[in-house]
């Protein structure tokens, strides 16, 4: 459940203002980017980010981790 924008490891940025909900399906580089599959736009079906990136786009919904 995310809202706002995030950028993608290729520079693509992804914009849900109203919200959101992906899901992530893979990860690589130990953990730390992770793919992601958005039904949202078929021309961008699933993408990589960083998990730093979702991080903060999941924060913007008040989940967080102390």
């Amino acid at each position: 459940n995310i809202a706002g924008t995030s950028t993608d490891t290729d520079g693509t940025t992804h914009s849900y203002e109203g919200g959101h909900y992906i899901s992530v399906v893979g990860y690589r580089d130990g953990g730390d980017t992770v793919k992601i599959a958005d039904s949202a736009d078929p021309n961008t079906a699933s993408y990589w980010i960083t998990v730093e990136h979702l991080a903060d786009w999941i924060a913007t919904r008040g989940y967080s981790t102390n």
